[in-house]
């Protein structure tokens, strides 16, 4: 009979990382444990793509007082409507508190798969413009790995998962393992054609890279457009841990993936100097349980892992487990966005568009790479794109009687949007702690986070509203209205940097194989690893940090070292 509180890999997460520390750390032969906080998902259940919005109770409207009252922070994000609303969390259950004045909205998925369920799908890797920024400029700590030593892993994963999108032959954007390109539409091309012409080669208008098949790819289904992509994809054709590698490591017959298994901490010998575990609290029961692995990966997001080292804390490791530099919590990053600019583009009344394209454009930064920009430092990126505007247009546009409703019955002006996404700067300051006075509905102690916007930031999203309107003025817009929105941390969705790489043990928690330097068998592959935040979508280097840190690691165990 099976030991069922024993194993050779406990993986903890299940969502981007977590899935694929669960299909490498199997399919190297070893027996894991996937533990997941949430409940199971069933997608032939869950996943309600294609429910239209006469069907829903409130007919896609939301349920307005429940969500005001269970997920007042959630709700802040597009993708947690009435469909989607079941993919993220209760706040009410899962509460964190931040410093006065700054605000921090932390969105969160609590299920198998977690947030690659209702994840943006946008993979973009990084190169040495990224990896090189911080010992350029003197800021927090080096990067311990450079563009080299990923290379290949960004080739297995996208291998793996399915990237369309084109290629630019661009340094600061190394080019990925492409399948077909998403098409652009009439307005998109109008732009790019423009800003090719206008900038000089130095900025670049494409079509997004995105982790949705443009083609049957390892016995995924590719697209069919029907575009609500955050309701889960039955097709699978989208990438995400419950489509793809989950599924993967489960035809090993060596993972064992246990829902409403919310992880308290991390126990440790120090007689060993080796994690020994995990404690875990029975969702469903309330039950206390204690789990043993050989080897620890925390996949469980760059606050929630952080938040688990910090409940383990020790005589010796008093301030969190794994935390003799002190550098736990710190550094935390976001994207800053809410910078950019939309106009309408004129002409091509006669053209519509045809299904809804799970993708839009990306300009690649081209702030800071050819020449230095004086009022910030590192740059952005635009996504965006171009689409007919619709009846709701009616909200805001004067008229009433037969001609204004016959107006609204046919598609409005062709409407083009940049939305920028820039680099945090890594900031001592920016930090969570445990609260000590608050804990979750598991009595479990939550986060206190402290985390603003510094000058840098500022300036990279006023500049995002200026270079947004250049381009669209470039391409005949009118009606250019420039914006610079208010954004707190965090609503990017891409939190990072709390647990992070570097070479040297006093001033970083890992090293660069994603394995923490005081406790030699625990590894975090999340987005605590990250040493700082490039302006590009993060989920694909953390893919391929989390497939190198799992052969890494079970080299390491072969040669007895863990």
């Amino acid at each position: 009979m099976k030991d069922e509180t024993s194993y050779d890999a406990i993986v903890v997460g299940s969502g981007m990382t977590g899935g694929w520390a669960a299909k490498e750390l199997t399919e190297k032969g070893l027996r894991t444990l996937v533990l997941e906080a949430g409940r199971p998902i069933l997608p032939a259940k869950d996943y309600v793509e294609h429910v239209p919005s006469w069907v829903m109770k409130f007919r896609g409207m939301r349920d307005r007082r429940r969500l005001q009252e269970d997920q007042p922070i959630q709700s802040t994000c597009y993708a947690c409507d009435e469909w989607s609303a079941k993919f993220f969390v209760n706040d009410k259950e899962h509460p964190y508190t931040t410093e006065a004045g700054k605000p921090f909205r932390w969105i969160r998925g609590r299920q198998v798969g977690g947030r690659s369920i209702v994840w943006g799908r946008q993979v973009y890797r990084w190169s040495d413009l990224d990896f090189e920024a911080n010992v350029r400029e003197g800021i927090a700590v080096d990067w311990p790995i450079r563009y080299a030593d990923i290379a290949s892993w960004y080739d297995y994963v996208e291998d793996f998962i399915g990237i369309s999108g084109e290629a630019l032959g661009l340094r600061q954007l190394p080019d990925s393992r492409f399948l077909p390109p998403m098409e652009l539409n009439c307005a998109e091309t109008v732009v790019r054609d423009a800003i090719a012409k206008s900038f000089g080669g130095e900025r670049v208008l494409t079509i997004g890279r995105a982790a949705v098949l443009t083609k049957s790819h390892l016995g995924r289904a590719p697209c069919h457009y029907c575009g609500p992509c955050e309701r889960g994809c039955i097709t699978r054709s989208y990438f995400s841990s419950v489509n793809a590698t989950l599924p993967a490591a489960e035809k090993t017959g060596r993972m064992r993936l246990r829902p409403h298994s919310i992880v308290h901490s991390v126990s440790f010998d120090p007689r060993t100097r080796k994690a020994t575990g995990v404690r875990v609290i029975d969702g469903e029961t309330g039950a206390t349980l204690q789990f043993r692995g050989k080897v620890i990966f925390l996949c469980a997001s760059a606050l929630e892992s952080v938040r688990i080292l910090f409940n383990s804390a020790t005589s010796e490791f008093s301030n969190g487990l794994a935390n003799s530099s002190g550098e736990l919590g710190r550094n935390l990053m976001d994207h800053v966005k809410g910078g950019g600019a939309t106009a309408i583009i004129p002409g091509n009344e006669n053209r519509v568009t045809i299904g809804r394209r799970p993708n839009g454009i990306y300009v690649p930064r081209f702030r800071n790479v050819r020449t230095k920009q004086v009022e910030f430092l590192r740059g952005y990126g635009f996504e965006g794109g171009g689409h007919r505007e619709g009846w709701e247009r009616g909200i805001l546009q004067e008229g009433f009687g037969p001609e204004f409703k016959k107006s609204m019955s046919r598609p409005g002006p062709w409407r083009f949007s940049f939305q920028g996404y820039g680099e945090c700067l890594p900031n001592h300051n920016n930090h969570a702690e445990l609260d000590r006075e608050k804990v979750d509905a598991w009595g479990i102690p939550v986060l206190k986070i402290h985390c603003a916007w510094g000058a840098n930031e500022r300036a990279i999203r006023k500049d995002m509203a200026i270079s947004a309107a250049e381009m669209l003025a470039a391409a005949g817009a009118r009606a250019i209205e420039p914006f610079t929105d208010d954004d707190p941390p965090g609503f990017s969705i891409h939190e990072m940097g709390t647990a992070r790489m570097g070479r040297d043990p006093k001033t970083s928690v890992l090293n660069s194989f994603n394995q923490t330097h005081d406790v030699r068998n625990l590894f975090i592959t999340d987005g605590a690893a990250m040493t700082s935040s490039s302006c590009v979508n993060p989920s694909l280097t953390y893919m391929a940090l989390t497939a190198r840190a799992c052969d890494f690691a079970v080299q390491e165990m072969k040669k007895g070292n863990l």
